[in-house]
């Protein structure tokens, strides 16, 4: 069970994202982002070890303002061979220094959104100590996932990982509020949009080919 210590960090998250984002080939916008923390969910790490957030941002900068998803997992010490996915460090007022990486990169948070798929993990309040997220939905329908090594590319329209067992997951960068067409799984969570609704739509979808 994770833990949500309510203190101090330096720098945020919103302030690693906001250099981080514009990196990125699926962000849309032409200069530094205006971002509002607007929703999301946490999963547990069973080792206890590893904070995995998805955290959904909007950017108001442009002359709409647009939702992105970033998948963030937190550590103690750097994670080996992932430097190519540090968002950025922070220091934490209760754990100290905090290396935050791109979760898609990051093994621990492909395994648990697997499970979570599976209906095997339970998604966790964002801001909450031990609180179950009845917003987050899942479904999936075929044969048992297959954890591990992960090939992550990323496009405009976000980021896909080909698993060991020829899945492909999806993690939709920009989630909108439309049903996925064709796939065989998927993960919905929640946000608060700027007109005031709560918006739910797909966060990650898988694919068998």
């Amino acid at each position: 069970m994770a833990i949500i210590h309510h203190t101090t960090l330096k720098p945020t998250k919103l302030d690693l994202l906001t250099t981080w984002l514009p990196t990125r080939p699926w962000y849309t916008g032409t200069g530094t982002p205006e971002l509002t923390k607007a929703g999301g969910f946490r999963l547990d790490d069973p080792e206890g070890e590893v904070g995995i957030e998805f955290m959904v941002a909007v950017d108001s900068s442009g002359p709409e303002p647009v939702a992105y998803l970033a998948p963030l997992t937190y550590r103690a010490a750097p994670l080996p061979g992932a430097d190519h996915a540090l968002v950025g460090t922070m220091e934490h007022g209760v754990l100290g220094p905090r290396w935050a990486y791109d979760g898609t990169h990051d093994p621990v948070l492909r395994t648990e959104l697997l499970a979570l798929f599976e209906g095997r993990a339970q998604a966790q309040a964002q801001s909450l100590t031990d609180t179950p997220d009845h917003e987050v939905t899942h479904s999936y329908t075929g044969p048992a996932l297959a954890t591990g090594h992960a090939e992550v590319t990323e496009d405009q329209d976000g980021t896909e990982l080909a698993l060991p067992d020829g899945t492909v997951l999806r993690v939709h960068r920009r989630p909108r509020p439309t049903a996925p067409e064709g796939a065989n799984g998927h993960v919905s969570g929640a946000w608060d949009a700027p007109d005031g609704t709560r918006a739910q739509a797909a966060f990650a979808t898988l694919h068998i080919s």
